[in-house]
C-alpha cells in the first residue's frame, strides 16, 4: 500500500514541478512518470523495512 501511495504522490509532485518550470504536457507527463517511479522505489524499500520490523 505504501508503494501505491508513494507512486501517486510522486506523480502529482512531478506534474506540479514540471508546471513550475514551464513545461509542456509531454514534459509534465515525463516528470510525473519519473517521479512516480522514484517514489515507488523508495516506497518499496519502506514497505520491506516496515515488514521486517514487525
Amino acid at each position: 500500500m505504501i508503494v501505491i501511495a508513494a507512486a501517486v504522490i510522486g506523480a502529482i509532485l512531478g506534474w506540479r514541478r514540471a508546471g513550475q518550470l514551464g513545461g509542456s504536457q509531454r514534459d509534465r507527463a515525463q516528470y510525473a512518470a519519473a517521479f512516480a517511479v522514484a517514489f515507488a522505489v523508495v516506497g518499496l524499500f519502506a514497505t520491506v523495512f516496515v515488514d521486517r520490523m514487525m
